[in-house]
């Protein structure tokens, strides 16, 4: 029997790196304010169970006295099932209450070669607020940059944040901003690089949707997942190579400052504009002066990306006369975070690009 998770992580695997390390040596936990040393004693077969003791030797708990206890298959496979290549999970999360053994697993996990504790920042959506904190511990899973086995060491994950929102953790994939952003013409700040994440949000949602996205012109030098963003598929650097919109005069110039533009074969799915803390008029006047150069697509939507607590003032922008012809719709950093988060659980089928509504909000009222 072989227990094969969705991500192709093996319970076999997992059994096999643990198998390598020695048994009875002494295992740290990972937390350096808990004192508790972890050994495996047993492993049962090629898929668990493994037996472990733990004990605290500041407490005067010896080896000896300890009781053994079992790492079961069924804990061993929803973490497997978890795993995948260069994303963080969170296993106190991912278990919840259950198994009072899954801090030895995730210690004995992070001495094998293969996985890293880190510590990626924390995107904070409370009561709308969008923040970036220090983050929680997380296992990551980097077997192309294995370390010495039976050593415990941390990887240091730099423009990489999570959004936790219930059942699923949203992963914004390492990120770099220009150290000038000519967008601004300041230096790199939370709010450009949750603006930026956003841009990236809705390009990876896109290639779910299998469209292609343009991104701003002054947001082409950002890296994304360790490149230049325009050396990745799906994106497009020119929109005056697109037929629906190069056909038209001025349409291309109309368009090059716009957040995010999906592109389809022959259409035009949705223009974005992201507001963070520049207010979402400007970006509402480009999206305007974008549809005043082209034709009446069918299909084609205006979207305001912008903070859950902006909803307000979206409604009331959205609903001004000038942009009445626009009829944009609300689609709020939370709502981002749970379609994200869908399309990096799931690969998405049958679906079309309308699947979007679902998420958005209509607050345009002047019908």
């Amino acid at each position: 029997m072989s227990v094969i998770t969705n991500n192709g992580f093996t319970v076999a695997e997992m059994i096999n790196l643990l198998s390598a390390l020695p048994k009875g040596a002494e295992y740290p936990y990972i937390n350096n304010s808990t004192h508790t040393v972890v050994t495996i004693e047993e492993i049962i077969s090629h898929y668990g169970p493994i037996t472990i003791k733990r004990w605290d030797p500041t407490k005067g708990e010896t080896k000896k006295a300890a009781e053994p206890l079992s790492i079961s298959m069924a804990m061993m496979n929803r973490v497997a099932n978890a795993i995948t290549s260069g994303t963080p999970i969170n296993i106190d999360r991912l278990l919840g209450a259950s198994y009072n053994t899954r801090s030895a697993l995730e210690t004995l996990l992070c001495h094998t070669p293969p996985f890293y504790y880190c510590y990626p920042g924390r995107i904070e959506l409370i009561h709308g607020k969008t923040k970036i904190k220090s983050g929680h511990k997380h296992v990551i899973y980097l077997p192309e940059e294995p370390h010495e086995m039976g050593l415990l060491c941390e990887k240091k994950l730099e423009h990489l944040e999570i959004n936790e929102i219930p059942s699923k953790n949203v992963v914004y994939n390492a990120l770099e901003l220009p150290a000038h952003t000519p967008r601004l013409g300041k230096v790199d700040t939370n709010e450009d690089r949750i603006h930026s994440q956003m841009q990236m949000a809705i390009y990876e949602i896109g290639c779910s949707f299998s469209l292609k996205t343009y991104i701003a012109q002054n947001d082409s030098s950002i890296r994304y997942k360790g490149k230049m963003l325009t050396e990745h598929d799906n994106i497009v650097t020119s929109l005056s190579e697109i037929p629906t919109i190069g056909a038209f005069d001025g349409a291309a110039n109309a368009g090059k400052l716009i957040d995010a533009i999906w592109l389809g074969n022959k259409s035009i799915p949705a223009v974005f504009e992201v507001e963070q803390s520049t207010g979402v008029t400007p970006g509402l006047t480009r999206m305007s002066n974008f549809k005043k150069t082209l034709p009446e697509y069918r299909g084609m939507r205006y979207i305001i990306v912008a903070p859950d607590e902006y909803r307000d003032k979206v409604t009331r922008e959205i609903n001004k006369p000038e942009f009445a012809h626009l009829h944009a719709y609300y689609f709020p950093y939370s709502a981002v975070s749970e379609l994200l988060g869908l399309c990096q659980e799931r690969k998405l089928k049958g679906i079309t690009e309308a699947f979007i509504e679902t998420f958005l909000d209509d607050v345009y009222t002047n019908r």
